[in-house]
């Protein structure tokens, strides 16, 4: 195995900022417990084996999770507790267990918001609703060197997922003041969560995820991006800013007709640029070093492919993407529990192997 360096969030704050070289090329993603607890020979049970994992596995930041979205995901619906109109299945989707799993998907029909008097009657969760211990607790339990990545956002994905998307589409053009008062209500509390995230010592960076695209393009038109939620974004870009945090956006899908927006409102890097979607060696010639990007290893070949057809994935990004700095290795998307634990170290050891530099493959 790959030896493992201590974990330094200078390394990944000088990629993402693009101030430079770090020493080798930093690992950024999100692992599921299923991975991490077969890699590290036990379960994962929390934040403090979380963080383990993540130090062990070579990453210099954990992620802790917490926003709106994540808030609504604890409101009851009857008898269950889950994200608001949503529905789930049972089925096997590890290949660490047997043991069947729900997986959840919002409804895409009509919300459980579509007047003006469901708004106003609607349990919105508020900040003082939200654990934020775990940002403290961070603090006691990282070795030296590791920071806390805050993940907030979820802006259009909840006013959406709370209206459904059949109801948010038509509401855009019917209704644009229940569409306005949505966003500016998710707005605040989001911007009220970030303020105080942003407060913590422990925290180095923050991650705002909000998907806003298929693979094949944007889920609503680029006008109604810059209506309504970029505002949003270049506000919670503008603290982390003034704090000297650097911010990432996540997005799936095509993202070419609002890259120069993306860059505007603020932020330091961009994930996940899905292959299918979008070329990474084309999206670095448009952005140039504007931002610094993340992930792109096919999650397909993560999956279904050999851990050499990995390693030659990762090499190809180290000797076009990363030679001058502003890349991190990663998935692209995440590592769920059905890729293969030979395949994710696949990816991460090549990092660690020939990600030092100058690079040289």
């Amino acid at each position: 195995m790959t030896a493992v360096s201590q974990p330094d969030f200078a390394r990944l704050r000088r990629c993402l900022l693009r101030e430079g070289l770090p020493d080798r090329v930093p690992l950024y993603e999100g692992v599921n417990n299923g991975v991490m607890s077969a890699w590290l020979g036990k379960p994962v049970s929390g934040l403090e084996t979380t963080i383990e994992f993540r130090a062990r596995a070579g990453y210099d930041y954990v992620t802790i999770g917490i926003d709106l979205w994540s808030a609504l995901k604890k409101v009851k619906e009857g008898s269950r507790t889950r994200l608001p109109g949503s529905a789930s299945k049972m089925g096997q989707y590890s290949v660490y267990t047997k043991t069947l799993q729900e997986r959840v998907w919002v409804g895409e029909g009509q919300g459980v918001i579509t007047s003006a008097k469901e708004f106003e009657d609607f349990p919105w969760p508020g900040p003082e609703e939200m654990d934020f211990s775990p940002f403290q607790k961070a603090e006691d339990w990282m070795p030296g060197g590791m920071k806390v990545v805050a993940a907030v956002g979820h802006a259009f994905t909840t006013v959406w997922t709370l209206m459904g998307l059949e109801g948010f589409c038509i509401a855009l053009e019917d209704n644009p003041d229940l569409v306005d008062r949505m966003f500016r209500k998710v707005s605040d509390i989001q911007y009220e969560v970030l303020d105080r995230v942003t407060r913590f010592s422990s925290v180095g960076g923050v991650h705002i995820a909000d998907d806003i695209a298929y693979t094949t393009g944007l889920m609503i038109s680029p006008g109604h991006l810059r209506r309504y939620l970029f505002p949003i974004l270049e506000r919670m870009c503008a603290l982390c800013r003034s704090r000297g945090i650097p911010v990432t956006y996540h997005s799936d899908g095509r993202l070419y007709d609002v890259l120069d927006d993306i860059v505007a409102v603020g932020f330091n890097a961009l994930h996940p640029i899905q292959p299918n979607a979008m070329d990474i060696r084309n999206v670095k010639e448009r952005v140039g070093d504007k931002l610094c990007l993340l992930g792109n290893i096919d999650l397909d070949v993560l999956t279904r492919g050999t851990p050499e057809q990995v390693e030659e994935l990762v090499k190809k990004n180290l000797r076009d993407i990363a030679g001058d700095g502003g890349y991190c290795v990663g998935s692209s998307n995440s590592v769920p529990d059905f890729v293969p634990l030979a395949n994710y170290n696949a990816m991460r050891e090549t990092a660690l192997k020939y990600g030092a530099y100058p690079i040289r493959i």
